[in-house]
């Protein structure tokens, strides 16, 4: 990185009123950029039903915006550098309202997948500047509690996100859940700008890795597109499956290359030299694929064959951040005198905990049984982000813990991308194979068979409509038996990445610290 000819002074910390304000508008931006990664979660069957595709597909809604703002992060650096801090993120905040505007005007789903995306890349420098902004506001002694207030408001997005989306799609319409960004975004870009427009950072013109960027962008799309059509188009017996696979293997390969020999790389891949920030960037992508795979899957399966309304799966998947917003705070202040390696071992073991509890859930599971696992899960939320990310960027020089963090936040949205196509994918595959063998027990010689056709002709309805229902029982028990296979696979990849962060080095628990909180510098 070059230095400019007159050397930065960083401005002296906010004081009073203008601290208090300033934190506000940027936990304001914060709150409304996480709560759009929970929000349509369980909207994804009003929003498929209204415009005219399946729920799995609706995924897109999702998987859209999380690709585009994994493909975003890397490049805050460069642009902040560009135009200036607080420019970019008011700029950000802004066109994150207008995207948001868009996409609640959405004609069909092409288009809102595509101004999802636009939702998504616009959005992704808005959360690392915000923790730049935030810590430059406090005096160093302060950066952990300022860290702290941060975490404590990307908590409280999921916790409401579920509940706002479901309330709103029951009593309103689906394109509200958008159309709530504005006001919440037009105030904290007023705020932030007020704030900070007098501490721009400097500005100064860096090349940029334009073919870096493009074969970045080809083989992420490539192969996410590869992940959300495969079930659609039995895999690899189509040659569009095959074709967009060739393409990621050779963009992929290229991208390596390339990024490895620029001179100004869009992503420092020698960063992964580093052994605690290969092995903690894996755990945390993976862990994260995981969880949010699971959280998109659980609003799917409950509005679709457990008789959920979109509000009752958001009072169900809502409380995972109840526990989080309690422990974290002493995850926080307790990080520099624990090894952090044994706060990431109990999050994944009950993580694993979680999970094996949900992959015994049956029909007859009532909402307080779904509800448990989804509570305790949110001990393991505490324990998780904090700690794995105190690993990851030890030991990193501060002048490269921006790029750092900028990769392993692009490494781990793009896994919560890759986890929810791999779990509805799983899920679907799980659910056919389920239907068939539970079909085999169904035969019109069968007692239970008979047994059934006749309470439900009974009933009144016709022999067709009687078979009808027994099918969706059989679909039913099928789809349940595929989530508890998901759940339970889950479970064992959680317990599998304990090994894998016990290979980290932990450095003095104070310097982690220190490398941590001075992540956004």
């Amino acid at each position: 990185m070059s230095s400019p000819a007159t050397p930065y002074v960083a401005p002296a910390p906010l004081e009073g009123a203008a601290r208090t304000w300033g934190t506000i508008a940027l936990s304001a931006a914060t709150f409304m950029n996480v709560l759009d990664t929970s929000i349509a979660n369980v909207s994804l069957p009003a929003i498929a039903g209204d415009l005219g595709v399946s729920p799995n597909q609706g995924t897109w809604v999702i998987t859209s915006f999380a690709v585009a703002n994994a493909i975003a992060v890397p490049l805050t650096g460069w642009l902040s550098q560009r135009f200036g801090q607080v420019r970019l993120f008011v700029g950000s905040v802004l066109l994150f309202v207008l995207a948001s505007w868009l996409c609640g005007l959405a004609p069909s789903m092409s288009t809102l997948i595509a101004l999802r995306a636009l939702q998504g890349f616009v959005a992704g420098p808005m959360i690392p500047l915000s923790q730049s902004l935030l810590l430059a506001s406090y005096p160093r002694a302060l950066a952990g509690t300022a860290m702290a207030m941060w975490a404590m408001t990307t908590l409280v997005a999921p916790v409401m996100g579920p509940l706002l989306g479901g309330w709103i799609t029951d009593n309103i319409s689906w394109p509200w859940i958008f159309y709530i960004n504005i006001p919440v975004g037009l105030l904290a870009a007023f705020g932030a700008w007020r704030i900070y427009a007098s501490r721009e950072s400097v500005v100064r013109k860096l090349p940029i890795d334009a073919m870096g960027l493009a074969l970045l962008v080809v083989w992420i799309g490539s192969l996410q597109m590869m992940l959300d059509l495969g079930k659609e188009h039995d895999w690899f017996h189509s040659s569009l499956i095959v074709g967009l696979a060739v393409v990621f293997v050779i963009a992929f390969a290229v991208f390596l290359v390339w990024e490895l020999t620029e001179k100004h790389p869009v992503v420092d891949l020698t960063l992964f030299k580093r052994r605690n920030f290969w092995t903690g960037t894996l755990a945390t992508s993976v862990a994260y694929g995981l969880f949010f795979g699971n959280v998109v899957l659980m609003p799917l399966w409950l509005q679709q064959f457990m008789g959920y309304t979109a509000t009752d799966a958001g009072m169900v998947t809502a409380p995972v951040g109840l526990l989080a917003l309690i422990f974290s705070p002493i995850v926080g202040k307790t990080i520099t005198k624990v090894d952090p390696r044994r706060y990431v071992t109990f999050a994944f073991l009950v993580f694993g905990l979680v999970l094996w509890m949900r992959s015994h859930f049956s029909t007859q599971a009532d909402m307080l049984t779904i509800l448990i696992p989804t509570l305790v899960q949110g001990l393991a939320m505490a324990f998780f982000f904090i700690p794995l990310t105190t690993i990851t960027l030890s030991g990193i020089a501060p002048e490269r813990i921006p790029a750092a963090s900028g990769l392993s936040n692009f490494a781990r949205i793009t896994a919560g991308a890759m986890g929810t196509s791999i779990a509805t994918t799983v899920w679907e595959s799980r659910a056919a194979l389920h239907h068939a063998q539970l079909s085999e027990s169904v035969q019109f010689g069968s007692a239970a068979t008979q047994s059934a056709l006749q309470v439900y002709q009974a009933a009144g309805m016709t022999a067709e409509q009687a078979l009808a229902q027994i099918n969706r029982l059989v679909d039913q028990q099928a789809f349940m038996l595929a989530a508890n296979d998901v759940f339970y696979a889950s479970a064992a990849l959680f317990m599998l990445l304990i090994p894998l962060v016990w290979l980290t080095r932990p450095q003095a628990p104070a310097a982690g610290a220190a490398d941590a909180a001075a992540g956004a510098h």
